[in-house]
């Protein structure tokens, strides 16, 4: 009998070899995004796979084909469309419409001047309200922002680093105004501010304090608000400033590890925060490497969680996660192929087991998305889940020796990674020095130089390029929406207890002062009494200074 090898070798040496003569292969060498060797066949000697220990069935551990048992059999994943810009009215709208739609969560889009930490009204914010997403200075903003949705009913995801606790707070103000008790609260708050200092730059603080705020977060919520995701531990923002498939994984999971460690340090038990961990990641192009991302991601952090922190509970060892289409694969140049590209990410995504989805939509290359591109880029989820039948099945590619070796593969180049990072003291180490930010901006370099040079083929930018004019119904945000900001706090100003407001401040400071002191309380506390997002950020500031990154050459 012969072996498999055998068999192989001589397919090699007769079928193979007269198609080669006939006709070579488009290229001598054949690799994923990550520069993972590609070869032409697999076959079951490509796979060093022991079913229990490395896949198991879904729902139990390592969880690499799913966290559900029953997956989208019995629940489809959360299609959450980031939507956000101009004002809490406009945005409101936009909510509203994607409801009506058939979006079965929120996921809110602040602008830079949110996300910074500073009112509608401070200088730094000049020209920026409202552009990037929508304008959030106090509560009377948030009231406006989620009026008419039910919060017991509808789960808010939202994409704030640095102030996120602040703006938590204003929704568990706003929950408490429409009747709804905190821990029937639903959704993330994304918290991850060391891929800031990385990859996206929206910090305020120094690490230590920002980590201090994170955990934080993590004990206010394991006693009030139970269902809502502490964290959304980020790789998305930085795949999109280029790092690979591999890197991603690695980044975002010592990333994860950091935090983890910092709330273990600071006296919580693993098994009470951990269940409320999630993660966000992105799926780009490279259909393969990208499901086998999101299953080697999850085995992974089911070992880190079980076998490091020795976390007890099932729920602990499970990565959950949102993913995002990836926008840096957008182009300008003929916006209809992005449908395309989007299709294929996001079926990558409910294929490799996600837990949510943001589509892009097809003209943000050009603009914040229009409604009719929202719309297309929700029905294109809405047909991958009720008329392709991926839906029907649990992690339907587990077996192939393609994505299995993949997914071995990846794990194996990610841990590498993250052995080097735990040399280093963890990743706030490999960050403070600057290995991560380092290793990224390689990668970006080397897929540039690969596009450039016509080796990554970009369909309508490098190849297959057409004249055509930019498409003319883009949106627009009114310039007016800043003017119409600043009013609405100026009356919030003139109308609040500023006795009371000032008072309040007072006692945040001082307890900003005592490492000891819970903050999460007195943020709520600020958001009833309509004290600002920039007067509370600001109390921070003066307590904790702000972060100032090293220049590396």
């Amino acid at each position: 009998m012969s072996t498999l090898s055998q068999i192989k070798e001589k397919w090699e040496q007769t079928t193979l070899k007269r198609a080669l003569e006939r006709a070579p292969e488009r290229r001598q060498r054949f690799e994923t995004s990550s520069g993972i060797p590609i070869e032409r066949v697999y076959t079951p000697d490509d796979v060093d796979l022991d079913y229990v220990r490395d896949l198991g069935f879904p729902g139990q551990y390592p969880f690499t084909r799913g966290v559900q048992p029953t997956m989208y059999r019995g629940r489809l994943w959360t299609m959450r469309q980031y939507a956000g810009y101009a004002t809490a009215e406009e945005s409101n709208r936009r909510y509203r419409y994607l409801l009506e739609q058939g979006q079965t969560g929120l996921s809110v889009a602040f602008d830079l001047p949110t996300q910074m930490g500073y009112d509608a009204d401070h200088p730094l914010a000049e020209g920026e309200v409202g552009k990037v997403g929508v304008s959030v200075s106090s509560l009377a903003d948030m009231e406006v922002l989620l009026e008419g949705i039910p919060l017991d009913k509808v789960s808010i995801s939202m994409t704030i680093n640095a102030p996120a606790s602040v703006l938590l707070a204003m929704v568990v103000a706003v929950a408490k105004k429409q009747g709804v008790s905190p821990d029937r609260l639903r959704g993330t708050v994304q918290n991850d501010i060391l891929k800031e200092y990385v990859a996206r730059g929206t910090y305020i603080f120094p690490p230590k304090p920002s980590l201090r705020l994170t955990v934080d977060l993590f004990r206010y919520c394991a006693r009030h608000i139970p269902r809502w995701n502490t964290i959304s531990i980020s790789g998305y923002h930085m795949r999109e400033a280029g790092c690979t498939a591999v890197q991603e994984v690695a980044f975002t999971l010592a990333n994860a590890i950091e935090y983890v460690q910092a709330a273990v340090d600071a006296g919580l038990d693993v098994d009470d925060f951990a269940g409320r961990l999630s993660f966000f990641f992105n799926a780009h192009s490279n259909f393969f490497e990208e499901i086998a991302k999101f299953r080697a991601a999850r085995r992974m952090w089911a070992r880190i969680m079980r076998e490091r922190f020795k976390a007890k509970k099932p729920r602990s060892w499970q990565l959950r996660f949102h993913t995002q289409t990836a926008g840096s694969t957008l182009t300008a140049q003929q916006v209809d192929n992005n449908v395309v590209r989007v299709t294929l990410q996001a079926l990558a995504a409910v294929l490799g087991g996600t837990q949510s989805l943001h589509t892009n939509s097809k003209d943000e290359a050009l603009s914040l998305p229009t409604e009719a591109s929202v719309q297309l880029a929700l029905r294109t989820q809405q047909i991958i889940a009720y008329e392709s039948g991926v839906a029907d099945v649990v992690d339907p590619l587990a077996g192939s020796y393609f994505v299995e070796h993949l997914t071995d593969e990846i794990e194996k180049r990610a841990q590498a990674y993250l052995e080097k990072i735990e040399e280093m003291g963890g990743a706030l180490q490999a960050i403070e020095r600057g290995y991560i930010q380092q290793e990224i901006q390689k990668a970006a370099y080397q897929a540039q130089q690969a596009v450039e040079s016509g080796d990554r083929v970009i369909v309508g930018v490098n190849r297959f390029v057409i004249e055509e004019d930019l498409p003319s119904e883009v949106l627009h945000v009114d310039e007016r929406v800043q003017a119409e900001q600043v009013r609405r706090l100026q009356e919030v100003r003139s109308t609040r207890d500023n006795a009371k407001v000032a008072e309040l401040l007072a006692r945040l400071e001082e307890a900003a002062r005592d490492p000891n002191e819970e903050m999460m309380p007195l943020f709520v506390a600020c958001a009833e009494h309509y004290a600002t997002l920039g007067e509370i950020c600001g109390v921070l500031r003066r307590v904790f200074g702000e972060y100032q990154p090293e220049t590396w050459v």
